[in-house]
């Protein structure tokens, strides 16, 4: 699947320090892999990683398992959550980063989702 990902969170991803992606809405168990679309100014695929695991919970459980790797404050994590009762996490391994980023429609897509699509 592509994600649509902040640059900023992008570039902690591409350097280990934030191994969890959070998200407000899960995908197919079926996903194994997430193609990583750096949002504005960016606004290029610049590399993917392997989904090792889906943690799936109540915002709190879910962050006692990936504070430690989260790559994001707790303040931001609890912002996002906030009046949800669910959270998902996803769990990112094998992380590579293109040689050469490129564009959506390189591709084969229109536009940024606004949180991810399938391929």
């Amino acid at each position: 699947m592509l994600l649509s990902i902040n640059p900023e969170h992008v570039e902690k991803i591409l350097t280990g320090q934030k191994q969890f992606e959070f998200r407000k809405v899960r995908c197919r168990s079926d996903v194994r892999k997430i193609i990583i679309y750096a949002t504005s100014p960016v606004m290029q695929v610049v590399g993917e990683a392997d989904v090792l695991d889906i943690i799936e919970d109540d915002p709190e459980c879910v962050w006692k398992q990936t504070s430690e790797h989260a790559g994001i404050s707790r303040e931001f994590y609890n912002n996002y959550y906030k009046g949800k009762e669910k959270a998902i996490a996803y769990k990112l391994g094998n992380i590579s980063k293109y040689e050469k980023s490129v564009s959506l429609s390189d591709i084969g897509v229109n536009s940024a989702p606004q949180s991810f699509i399938y391929l």
